[in-house]
């Protein structure tokens, strides 16, 4: 850390702003004071280990680097955490202090009162229960909630973020970019990509809250905020899961226009449909699509200006090496250290991403779904459902969209559109659009319309519906 802090300082006048929230700035001349003070109260108070619960900020950026300067472990709370899981973050992580700038915190958990510690966050210490179970060497444990309830810490080095950030750095090729943060800071692709990367090029960070950006909990987008936040901050560059791709670029196609300063924007999180890519380009959103997953610190491929193709999720960064084998997308070179809790999983290398793809002759790496997911048809056809899902959520009218086809003679759909008013009509003019660019194995048959659906309990939650379409398929076929 401290050779992201030498950077930083080496870079531009001492008077630049280098972090930016609200009305508060820190210059450049003034953040490794910061960041050493910050650290040096952790030392005092015998801090082994931080659980940071807390809103997009200054304070979040300064409270992560001064932990990394001390090498102490911080654990990213995301704030869209249930009560319990926040409890379960916290007693798998073993932390030993909280720092936050929530409401009521105290109702969550199990500690003394809390004392002032950076800007508008506290420092609560926590009842130790015991040193929990982690690979030696952990610095950050990033958990996801997946799909059961119970998060998965995954524990990473100060080395291997400093790796890909770096990495990101030298690709992106953005000389002093101004990055305006739009996702959680808890997620590590927004931590790593537009916290270090951006501060390693000599740029800026701006972080308003996330009631500024616009999002309200896990996935609700208010887009007025949104475009509002991007327009006054007027960002060189900024990271988007395609949700907010679809919102800005359905904006654009009613008239908003981004700021001229926009000239990169990153795209990960899920798949992105590659005509969603080409709609965002003509609207004039330089948008470049990504691929990673925690255990390799977040991007381990990436879509840049001079080196791209729309339908990739581009070359693999300098510090990871891809291969296929045996379809499934296989990464060395950024192994995390292993689990929370699980042993069995430590110092396992290379890392199996599960995900399915194949790798051109340019070098660019082709994502079309994961393993598990793999749909096979009566016919012997192998279908990714995330390609064909990406298909159907590429236009505005669906919000979610779950196919369904493996070991039946054609595929179905479950979907949910994003404005309750949406008719069956329209509905079902756009998936009959949607299909014209997918091969007829891999196209829609029939659809029902359902809210809010997971793939994981759909076909035993809508198991009267979905059979009743194949029976309904069926019978006219037959006669």
């Amino acid at each position: 850390m401290q050779r992201l802090l030498s950077n930083i300082s080496q870079r531009g006048a001492a008077t630049d702003v280098v972090l930016k929230s609200g009305t508060r700035s820190v210059r450049r001349s003034e953040l490794a004071l910061t960041v050493d003070d910050l650290a040096e109260r952790l030392r005092s108070l015998n801090v082994k280990s931080v659980a940071l619960y807390a809103d997009n900020g200054i304070d979040w950026i300064l409270t992560d680097l001064a932990c990394h300067a001390l090498g102490i472990r911080i654990v990213p709370v995301p704030l869209f955490f249930s009560a319990a899981q926040i409890k379960h973050t916290i007693s798998s992580s073993g932390a030993t202090a909280l720092v936050s700038d929530q409401q009521n915190i105290e109702d969550l958990i199990n500690a003394g009162a809390g004392q002032a510690f950076c800007g508008r966050t506290s420092l609560y210490t926590l009842d130790e229960s015991g040193p929990a179970a982690l690979p030696e060497g952990t610095q950050k444990i990033t958990f996801t909630s997946g799909t059961t309830g119970a998060p998965k810490g995954v524990c990473l080095s100060a080395l291997q973020q400093l790796a890909v950030a770096a990495s990101i750095a030298a690709v992106a090729a953005e000389d002093n970019p101004k990055h305006l943060c739009v996702l959680p800071l808890s997620t590590l692709l927004e931590n790593l990509a537009g916290v270090y990367a951006p501060l390693l090029s000599g740029g800026s960070v701006s972080a308003p809250s996330l009631a500024d950006v616009g999002l309200a909990g896990s996935s609700g987008l208010d887009i007025k905020q949104f475009l509002h936040c991007i327009s006054e901050h007027r960002p060189n560059t900024m990271i988007l899961v395609p949700e907010m791709l679809n919102a800005l670029t359905e904006a654009t196609e009613c008239g908003w226009r981004p700021p001229s300063s926009l000239h990169f924007v990153a795209v990960g999180g899920g798949k992105v449909s590659p005509e969603l890519l080409r709609r965002a380009r003509a609207a004039g959103l330089p948008a470049h699509e990504g691929y990673g997953l925690s255990e390799c610190a977040s991007v381990v491929t990436l879509n840049v200006p001079g080196a791209d193709q729309i339908g990739s999720v581009g070359r693999p960064l300098p510090h990871v090496n891809v291969q296929i084998e045996q379809g499934e997308i296989v990464v060395r070179g950024s192994e995390f250290l292993g689990y929370a809790g699980q042993p069995d999983s430590w110092n396992a290398a290379p890392v199996r991403t599960g995900d399915l793809g194949h790798i051109d002759d340019d070098g660019f790496v082709f994502v079309s779904g994961r393993a598990k997911n793999q749909l096979i048809s009566s016919f012997g056809r192998n279908i990714s459902p995330e390609w064909v899902e990406s298909e159907l959520l590429a236009g505005p009218l669906l919000q979610q969209a779950v196919v369904i086809g493996d070991a039946r003679p054609y595929c179905i759909a479950l979907v949910e559109p994003r404005n309750a008013a949406t008719t069956d009509l329209e509905i079902d003019a756009w998936l009959r659009s949607a299909n014209q660019k997918l091969p007829d194995y891999a196209r829609v048959v029939d659809w029902h319309r359902v809210i809010a659906p997971h793939r994981a309990t759909i076909e035993s939650d809508y198991s009267v519906e979905i059979e009743e379409m194949y029976a309904i398929k069926a019978e006219v076929s037959n006669q």
